[in-house]
């Protein structure tokens, strides 16, 4: 058996890399051609392609399951159509034992694949965000027209708000502004700077502009005589320490979509929303979605499992892989569709990640015992019209 699982994945894990590599190059095309349009002279040709490089582990974190889908349909299928399979089936392999196997070849694509998803794609984004801004001056994801927004609560029950326009690499931001907000949700100081650091201490602010409101200007205002001092004073510091929860690596994470952080990253920057009162959501669903990848991977080699049993001398080979690879790209798109439906509609966020592949592996293993019994199904259908 250890001999025919060696052989099964080699012949699985060539024609994966051989659908990935294909893959990997027509979307990274695709996304050249897309892009071309930004090259001018301070972001040269070489600038796009460095970028595009960046941006190869992540396309490979995203295209592996269907990539493995096609490439163990396509392996499997092959050695259907040579005959093969059957030789495993005469020694006395049987569907579930078949399926046993291929559940263990795919065991080190799921260790890849968590290497890839926890420290691989996370850093590389981040490099790419960095680079990005130094190349473009602008990152994607997480910021508006107006910037990056960010709340936190403070001592005494108040609050603070952090609008940052312009994210650079390694934590350094520029105009900065800082509303801190008394309980009853007053403004209490408004303070605004050009540049500023995030450090693990909170945030160096350079430059800084400190106005303060007089807590008694809301009552000021509304009396009929003019107050007899300032209701804001003003003042300027040439370095202002500020110290928030918010972090360099809390500032990336707002960057990165939630699927391509790091799970740790995600559960730390989960907890400074809830801590802070925020939706998190989305980011939940993308922590299931993540311990859910792996088993993503399973269901895909699942689904291939039943082209192991096709008769071959019947024809129809290229038909029914088609096929296979239909249903997977199908339930691949079901599955990014319970990603939109499943935050629209608040499901938990556990069935949104695990619900599409629990019905994909139920379906696929439904159809697998249909198939290895389809023979035994026939002969008690012949021996019922013997005995009528």
């Amino acid at each position: 058996m250890r001999t025919a699982r060696r052989y099964l994945a080699s012949e699985i894990y060539r024609s994966c890399a051989v659908v990935l590599l294909a893959l990997l190059g027509l979307f990274t095309f695709f996304a050249l051609i897309d892009e071309l349009d930004k090259v001018n002279k301070s972001f040269t040709l070489l600038n796009l392609f460095y970028l595009e490089s960046l941006q190869l582990p992540t396309r490979l974190y995203e295209l592996l399951p269907i990539g493995l889908l096609i490439g163990a349909v396509l392996a499997l299928a092959s050695l259907a159509q040579r005959n093969e399979l059957v030789i495993l089936r005469v020694s006395g392999v049987s569907g579930l034992g078949m399926l046993g196997m291929l559940w263990v070849i795919t065991i080190p694509l799921m260790v890849g694949a968590f290497l890839l998803s926890e420290y691989i794609t996370p850093a590389v984004q981040i490099k790419s965000s960095e680079v990005q801004l130094q190349l473009l001056g602008r990152s994607g994801g997480g910021r508006l027209s107006s910037g990056y927004w960010f709340k936190e609560n403070i001592e005494g029950g108040g609050s603070r708000i952090i609008n940052i326009q312009r994210i650079q690499a390694s934590g350094k931001v520029d105009n900065v502004t800082v509303l801190e907000m008394l309980p009853e949700q007053s403004l209490d100081t408004l303070t605004q700077a050009p540049t500023g650091q995030f450090h693990s201490e909170g945030l160096r602010l350079d430059q800084a502009t400190v106005i303060t409101i007089d807590p008694a200007s809301s009552q000021a205002l509304h009396g009929e005589q003019a107050p007899e001092k300032p209701l804001s004073t003003l003042a300027t510091e040439p370095t202002l320490e500020i110290r928030t929860s918010l972090t360099a690596d809390r500032l990336i994470a707002r960057i990165l979509t939630p699927e391509m952080m790091s799970a740790s990253d995600l559960m730390d920057y989960i907890a400074y929303l809830q801590a802070n009162e925020l939706q998190t959501d989305r980011q939940m669903v993308a922590l299931w979605r993540k311990i859910a990848y792996p088993f993503t991977l399973l269901v895909m080699i699942t689904i291939a499992a039943p082209i192991s049993f096709m008769q071959t001398r019947r024809g129809g080979v290229g038909t029914k892989v088609f096929a296979g690879i239909l249903i997977g790209v199908g339930f691949f798109m079901a599955n990014q569709m319970a990603l939109n439906i499943g935050t629209l509609s608040k499901w938990a966020p556990w069935i949104t990640a695990l619900g599409p592949n629990i019905i994909a592996l139920g379906s696929a293993l439904i159809a697998l015992l249909l198939m290895e019994n389809r023979n035994r199904f026939a002969r008690r259908r012949s021996l019922l019209a013997s005995t009528d």
